[in-house]
């Protein structure tokens, strides 16, 4: 086993109900790249070096393997299951099944509860994975707030049956969340979004932390390994920045570190992925030791350039524009 950094000696972030979770977690989704073996193995490893937080979902097609080593891991002794702070989603073709999702994750995860429970995208646009970025769904329809929150319903139940700890929406816009904010019995604990240096989605972040919803960050490297489908001619590569690679040299460290602890110290959770044990061990550690300075987080500030890497094209409905009309740019609601 590699290097193991004592979870105690992790910063935590506390949710507005008082639940305390790691400042950074794990993220498993790996499928375009690395089989579920590599992942689970990689999930495996994470456990030992003293991660405590990992963000699952069932479309990501390894929970099964991980909660192979969730298991092992229990059985033997290196972590109780109190110990772990487990995330999952529910399927855009299950928001109408949500306990039925809910229970196959805990089943493959073999976890007894989830700690939080996401609804993965605000609306039920299936799509199959690894589909071509042009594929469409001629189901697929706009974000309603009615069909959402009979979605959010069903995970407030799963609290009240003590299956779910917690709630998280992912995907989110603030016209989006003023619709349906108001109708939720159970407030929201997280919110997963993507979040990196060039992608800082400002006005977003700070009407969720008005609302004492924790932004979750995915994608906090700017995936440079993210799919190919993804990819667009436009996209910035945030590590390859000239102020991130100064302020990585100033730290004698890669600029993905930088970007880490960027994230924490702006407030958000970071959920990065490897398959490399020195790398996961690496983001790991970085959280606990040599801190940005206040001029170096302000010059991470200015690289703000829009730059969404998850755009959803594949989420689009018969007559939409494009990927902009996901996502509510004008401060309304995008409808047919």
């Amino acid at each position: 086993m590699g290097e193991f950094i004592n979870p105690a000696s992790v910063p935590k972030v506390t949710f507005y109900n008082g639940v305390e979770v790691p400042c950074v977690g794990m993220g498993t989704f790996g499928s375009d790249r690395f089989t579920p073996e590599q992942v689970s193995g990689a999930v495996a490893g994470a456990i030992r070096c003293g991660y405590r937080m990992f963000d699952c979902a069932a479309c990501y097609g390894n929970e099964d393997q991980i909660g192979q080593v969730f298991q092992d891991a229990f059985d033997e002794g290196v972590v109780e299951r109190s110990e772990l702070f487990i995330m999952t989603k529910v399927w855009n073709d299950m928001h109408e099944r949500v306990e039925e999702s809910c229970r196959k994750s805990i089943a493959d995860l073999k976890c007894d509860y989830i700690d939080l429970f996401f609804i993965h995208w605000p609306f039920p646009n299936y799509h199959a994975p690894g589909c071509d970025v042009d594929s469409r769904n001629p189901d697929s329809k706009p974000f309603s707030a009615e069909e959402f929150i009979r979605t959010y319903r069903q995970c407030e139940e799963l609290v009240e049956k003590g299956l779910i700890r917690n709630i998280g929406i992912s995907n989110m816009t603030i016209p989006k969340l003023e619709a349906v904010l108001p109708l939720m019995k159970i407030q929201p604990a997280a919110c997963e979004m993507e979040l990196h240096p060039c992608f800082q989605q400002q006005e977003l972040f700070d009407y969720l932390n008005d609302h004492k919803i924790q932004p979750i960050g995915f994608m906090p490297l700017g995936s440079p390994q993210r799919p190919e489908r993804d990819i667009c001619p436009e996209d910035v590569a945030d590590m390859q920045t000239p102020e991130m690679q100064e302020i990585a040299k100033a730290h004698g460290v890669h600029p993905a570190l930088i970007a880490l602890k960027w994230a924490r110290q702006r407030g958000q959770i970071p959920i990065p992925f490897s398959v490399h044990e020195v790398e996961y061990v690496s983001n790991l550690k970085s959280m606990t030791e040599d801190p940005l300075t206040d001029e170096e987080m302000a010059k991470i500030a200015t690289l703000e350039k829009n730059n969404r890497l998850v755009k959803g094209q594949v989420f689009l409905w018969e007559g939409a524009k494009d990927w902009h009309d996901l996502w509510d740019e004008d401060g309304v609601i995008v409808t047919l």
